[in-house]
């Protein structure tokens, strides 16, 4: 049995198919729908080389992308039209998004972009940048 990346498997990724974790606790998460969704993901996953931090897409519905950043950096930045932010610790409503595990059955949900131990979260900034630049160009 190989252990490939379970070794640096965060504890609030389950170990088996996937399991509802409150955002603002273990990450904050940024939500895209769709189509826009995966362009952002596929240009930060390039812009890091491959090493963009955990990022979870949802494969029925509306396809959301999750893009998972460290605790409570999403109320340090703005962000453009259309993101949907969860996790500051001000807000009223709790958020619980779904995490799968790092193999097995995880469907709907799959990593997109898993976290590393050099990259445990989404950079903000860098996030943010890609959203305004693909902005320009999906418009």
């Amino acid at each position: 049995m190989t252990m490939t990346n379970a070794i640096h498997r965060p504890d609030w990724i389950p170990a088996s198919g996937h399991q509802l974790r409150l955002a603002g606790v273990y990450f904050d998460a940024v939500r895209i729908e769709g189509v826009r969704g995966e362009v952002v993901a596929e240009r930060i996953i390039e812009a890091a080389d491959g090493d963009a931090g955990p990022v979870v897409c949802e494969a029925a519905g509306f396809r959301w992308m999750y893009f998972l950043l460290a605790p409570g950096e999403v109320r340090n930045h703005s962000w453009p039209l259309g993101v949907q932010r969860f996790g500051s610790r001000g807000d009223r409503a709790l958020t619980y998004i779904g995490i799968p595990a790092l193999d097995g059955n995880t469907w709907p949900l799959r990593w997109y972009s898993e976290p590393t131990p050099t990259t445990p979260y989404v950079r903000a900034a860098q996030l943010r940048a890609v959203l305004i630049s693909s902005r320009r160009t999906m418009t």
